[in-house]
């Protein structure tokens, strides 16, 4: 090796000590601590990026953190569902699941949940596949959006956590699939967002983070430069009656709102079609999304 390439292989493994060093307070505060990642979008359809989003999931294992998956599947259900020759049809943003529907998208989150388990066991880490209606964790009502009957569509009213914490405490990362179930025992599709909301606020976690198919917030949502890194319940409020977060965004922002008034400690709107999302933004002093806390109190030393 000359010394041009020495100091090449030098500096470059200086770049990645200072990177874990620049890691060390997050990795030492969050031990313990319990992180929500709810997964879908593109993210899910790209395997070099769900390679990606398996990998940063198993490392926040690893270093301490309790990390639980709550995943989708929207796209894959819509690609089966036309296979079966029906037609997809969505009523107030959700996707209308008569009895047929409703065992297809069964099916497919099974068999997308099975697959990230076996993901994550390839890299030595334990986990578990699950859907809301083992252990009676997903208690739901009938969702009926402005008074629409859009079949089999859930509406989480109860969240039993027992089934997670004992798996949490046997190392475990629970994945989960949004599926629940009624007093009679009917079979519940749920939106993943809302499942991942509301897992989030029953066990009470430190950190929610929503793997998206935007940069975060943004002042002007065609100009990613615009990025909001923080924001308290108060801005994203006022944000919100500007009519600067709307469109798409905006449910995303109201579930995050709906999050922090449940209990979890931040919320995190990433971009999941970015290498290694959560471990940039979990990890680094800037981060790459955006994150919604309830107050001031809540800022890191670096974000004051």
């Amino acid at each position: 090796m000359s010394n041009e390439e020495q100091q090449r292989y030098l500096d470059n493994i200086t770049v990645k000590a200072e990177t874990l060093i620049e890691a060390l307070p997050y990795i030492r505060d969050f031990n313990s601590k319990k992180v929500v990642v709810k997964y879908g979008g593109s993210a899910m359809l790209d395997h070099n990026l769900e390679e990606s989003v398996i990998k940063d999931v198993a490392l926040l294992k690893l270093v301490g953190m309790q990390p639980i998956i709550v995943h989708g599947g929207g796209k894959e259900i819509s690609k089966w569902i036309s296979k079966v020759g029906k037609e997809t049809r969505f009523e107030e943003g959700f996707r209308v699941t008569d009895k047929d529907t409703m065992e297809i998208a069964e099916m497919v989150l099974n068999r997308v949940n099975k697959n990230l388990v076996s993901m994550v066991e390839h890299l030595g880490v334990k986990a578990i596949g699950l859907c809301g209606k083992d252990g009676g964790m997903l208690h739901v009502q009938k969702k009926m959006p402005n008074g629409k009957d859009i079949g089999f569509v859930g509406d989480i009213d109860h969240v039993n956590t027992e089934v997670i914490d004992t798996l949490l405490e046997n190392d475990y990362i629970p994945i989960i699939a949004p599926i629940g179930m009624d007093d009679e025992g009917n079979t519940y599709n749920i939106n993943a967002d809302d499942a991942a909301c509301a897992i989030a606020g029953g066990i009470r976690a430190e950190k929610l983070a929503f793997l998206t198919d935007v940069e975060g917030v943004c002042m002007n949502p065609n100009d990613p430069t615009t990025l909001v890194s923080v924001l308290n319940l108060i801005e994203a409020n006022k944000l919100i009656e500007a009519g600067i977060i709307s469109g798409g965004m905006l449910p995303k922002v109201n579930n995050c709102i709906h999050a922090v008034n449940s209990g979890v400690g931040r919320v995190h709107i990433l971009d999941g079609r970015r290498d290694h999302c959560l471990l940039l933004e979990f990890f680094t002093k800037r981060g790459i999304g955006t994150a919604i806390i309830g107050d001031d109190s809540g800022r890191y030393s670096n974000e004051i």
